[in-house]
């Protein structure tokens, strides 16, 4: 499947020519369709596939550019701390432009956003693809299409709890640390929904930056404990 990249890259394959089918492939690759779809997916997420319901795969009109943010290693802090640093530099401004231009509709999405937070969290839910729709909701909202862009290149896995086992015992203690994630949020929304540009970043950036403590406390016990 290397080489369907490198007619991608190339130009060999237009943008906007359709892939052939995953049978084709099959076929001509000599490989099972089972590589064919994981190679296929890897070419979505480099950003050089687009697929289309019912219709199939094909060459982006746009494909991305070689920046691309690899997930954090499984435990490893620094990499999450890292990524957390990045997302602190451009969602606080994004969210202070959310503010300024969001549309009606914008704002709504956004708030949908928040309360699929609250419907996962009362299913006993981590929440994980809902705080980071929440989060690209807002990046929508700013009206430059290169903000949830960044975001896509980040993933889903930019939210740390899927990556690193919370300090907390308990259920109960696991929820509490999650609701308060969520009052975080609803300063954010509401920072939003009044238009008020400077308390959106002040919201964001404690929001960020208080779970940027709280990893690098973390961090900061690991580092205790192999010493």
């Amino acid at each position: 499947m290397a080489r369907l990249a490198a007619d991608i890259s190339s130009g060999r394959l237009a943008p906007g020519a359709r892939l052939p089918t995953e049978q084709a492939l099959t076929e001509a690759l000599g490989v099972s369709r089972t590589v064919v779809r994981e190679a296929v997916a890897a070419l979505r997420a480099d950003g050089l596939v687009v697929t289309r319901r019912g219709s199939g795969a094909y060459v982006a009109e746009q494909p991305a550019g070689p920046f691309r943010i690899a997930a954090p290693r499984t435990s490893v802090l620094s990499d999450i701390l890292d990524v957390m640093e990045l997302r602190l530099a451009v969602e606080v401004e994004a969210a202070a432009l959310a503010a300024e231009r969001s549309n009606r509709a914008e704002v709504g999405a956004i708030r949908n956003a928040w309360r699929a937070i609250d419907g996962a969290l009362r299913k006993g839910e981590g929440a994980v693809a809902e705080d980071f729709a929440f989060h690209r909701a807002i990046a929508e909202a700013t009206g430059n299409s290169q903000f949830p862009r960044f975001l896509t290149f980040l993933g889903s896995h930019v939210i740390p709890r899927q990556s690193v086992r919370l300090s907390v015992d308990t259920s109960a203690e696991r929820r509490a640390y999650l609701e308060r994630i969520q009052h975080e949020h609803e300063r954010i929304v509401a920072g939003i929904s009044h238009r008020d540009p400077a308390e959106a970043r002040r919201a964001m950036r404690e929001h960020l930056t208080r779970s940027l403590e709280r990893y690098r406390k973390l961090a900061e016990g690991e580092k205790h404990g192999r010493g």
